[in-house]
């Protein structure tokens, strides 16, 4: 009796196995990575000190997918740390992705006079510091001087390190972030071990 093709080359069967799990394995990740959480490294002095050059943190993707599976923008809460797509990213830039603070929505106006944002929208038309919920971070004083009106279907973003030119963002150049830029709140720095917090 003659035997059959898998018979006669058993080590088929092996990587066929191996070839099934390789590609169970990348789509698993693509959509944890796409619906469930990302990891990203910090590059830079721009959130000191809530982070530093080489912080490894999980961004929560979930409350993004929620938003999408409802046909609605994400919008994060004011002072959430998020991590979102440079709206000014080019081929060959390395800051495709970038680590700031939420400052304020659409229809809200923020000054930014004597080293610190005041922020006035319907509810607070006597303004008030969108920092002074966020337990110490970010650093003071916050350089520069603004007086603008945060566009329909963006945000207003800082980083923490606001003295000088330290950070780049929404007060000095990298300008408003499109709500559909915004890739996640961040929800645990995983390293350094010693420094594992969430926000």
């Amino acid at each position: 009796m003659d035997e059959s093709f898998s018979q006669r080359h058993p080590w088929l069967k092996d990587v066929a196995g191996l070839l099934l799990f390789g590609i169970a394995v990348l789509i698993g990740t693509v959509l944890i990575n796409t619906y469930i959480f990302r990891s990203f490294n910090v590059e830079g002095p721009s959130m000191e000190q809530t982070l530093k050059t080489g912080d490894r943190l999980i961004v929560d993707r979930i409350p993004v997918t929620w938003a999408q599976l409802q046909n609605k923008e994400y919008i994060p809460n004011r002072g959430q740390v998020i991590v979102f797509k440079n709206p000014l990213f080019t081929v060959g830039n390395p800051d495709e992705f970038i680590v700031k603070r939420v400052i304020a929505f659409a229809g809200e106006r923020v000054v930014l006079k004597d080293g610190k944002y005041t922020v006035y929208n319907a509810e607070h038309p006597e303004g008030f510091n969108p920092d002074d919920a966020n337990h110490g971070e970010p650093g003071s004083p916050t350089s520069g001087s603004v007086d603008v009106t945060v566009p329909d279907g963006t945000l207003f973003v800082s980083g923490d390190h606001r003295q000088g030119n330290y950070s780049y963002d929404s007060r000095n150049g990298l300008g408003y972030i499109p709500l559909y830029d915004v890739v996640g709140p961040v929800s645990m720095r995983i390293f350094p071990f010693t420094g594992i917090r969430t926000f």
